[in-house]
């Protein structure tokens, strides 16, 4: 007998003749995330499985593998040499702490001699035999035993299912770039979209010296808080001082948000394409702030020519927005008072409804390939390493 972590997936079942690239990719990384423990992990049919791991990393194993995104839940589990004898000897020893409990046998492999009904059967009643004040109840159990005979001639016996992330593994859907502000929003809507099996390059505009240092910290803290689930994240920072002043000197001021937008989706675009990013993520709301209505994310979407845009958030309110922020602990980061660059020459009244119209008279204004290159040409890149 010895404890072993049972690792299920769900949504890779579903990939017919792909099954075996999200499968080992999964494997990598779960692989990946665990490189400094020392342990065994390895495939048995339809799971994976993690053993010859030290007692005191037990709980550390658990809590990286929730990070994971692909893994749907996974188990503490008694492993032993298929036989009843050795099934037995494990439920004799089990301790039932609920009023009712059931058992619950899959038998994959069809070659041991009882049924998966039957087994159910004999080892409820020997759990009972040494839990007398319980009762069986087969039809809403407080608690189930769940018995797993594998074709690997190895019986998995547990009793807990611990809930994981889900979603897709990390890198099976290509990679986008984030735009990654330093509020609540952007970070959690990154987070959304590599549960779909993106990985992540971030991209952030930094105006210096109208927002601080600390602003720019926030961001990369940020990378560094969602690299956990993301993997390895490459943080682009580009200098917007430049655009905003050329902006707000030379253009309409209730113009200013919409302008501003529009360049930041030229400059994401192009610095995605040349990192071989497919898309791009931002955390915008409809509704929430005056740039984020129907008419100005229209016009900031014409800005991005070649690579679609997700909007993970679009229909999620903020109470929903924060929640996950807190579940996934950049909340209190995000909150903290350094203000982005969106913050810098906010108009009194910015335009909600913008016309195309008047958005290319002020950009006709402004040399903007030259303002773009010069971004571009100066941005500064972190990697964040997981």
């Amino acid at each position: 007998m010895k404890e072993v972590i049972l690792i299920r997936y769900g949504e890779i079942f579903l990939k017919g003749k792909n099954y075996s690239f999200f499968e080992n990719t999964l494997f990598k990384n779960i692989k990946r995330r665990l490189k400094e423990i020392n342990l065994k992990l390895e495939k048995i049919s339809g799971r994976f499985l993690i053993s010859e791991f030290c007692e005191h990393d037990k709980e550390i194993i658990i809590s990286k593998l929730k990070t994971v995104f692909g893994i749907v839940s996974i188990s503490l589990a008694y492993e032993v040499e298929t036989s009843l004898e050795n099934i037995s000897n494990i439920c004799k020893i089990i301790n039932i702490n609920k009023p009712t409990f059931k058992v619950e046998t899959k038998r994959a492999d069809k070659s041991f001699n009882l049924k998966s009904y039957e087994l159910s059967a004999k080892m409820g009643e020997l759990i009972l035999k040494n839990n007398p004040n319980s009762k069986v109840d087969v039809h809403s159990p407080e608690q189930i035993i769940y018995i797993e005979v594998r074709q690997n001639f190895r019986t998995y016996i547990y009793y807990d299912k611990i809930l994981c992330l889900g979603g897709m593994p990390v890198s099976t859907s290509g990679k986008a770039m984030l735009l990654l502000s330093g509020g609540i929003d952007s970070s959690v809507a990154g987070f959304l979209m590599a549960k779909r099996g993106l990985s992540l390059n971030a991209i952030h505009f930094y105006s210096f010296p109208y927002t601080s240092p600390q602003a720019k910290q926030k961001v990369i803290d940020l990378a560094n808080i969602i690299k956990k689930y993301t993997g390895d994240i490459r943080l682009f920072i580009v200098p917007f001082t430049r655009i905003q002043e050329e902006i707000h000197k030379n253009c309409d001021s209730e113009y200013m948000i919409t302008l501003v937008r529009r360049f930041m989706m030229q400059i994401a675009e192009k610095v995605a394409i040349q990192n071989n990013c497919s898309a791009l993520i931002t955390g915008e709301n409809l509704a929430q702030v005056a740039s984020q209505t129907v008419e100005s994310i229209t016009v900031t979407n014409q800005m991005s020519k070649i690579l679609p845009i997700f909007r993970p958030l679009i229909s999620f309110d903020k109470i929903e927005i924060s929640n996950i922020a807190e579940k996934i602990g950049t909340y209190e980061t995000s909150i903290l008072p350094y203000e982005d660059c969106c913050s810098v020459f906010l108009p009194e009244n910015p335009v909600t409804h913008p016309k195309i119209e008047k958005i290319i008279k002020n950009e006709s204004l402004l040399d903007i390939e030259e303002l773009i290159n010069d971004a571009i040409k100066n941005i500064e890149i972190i990697n964040i390493k997981n």
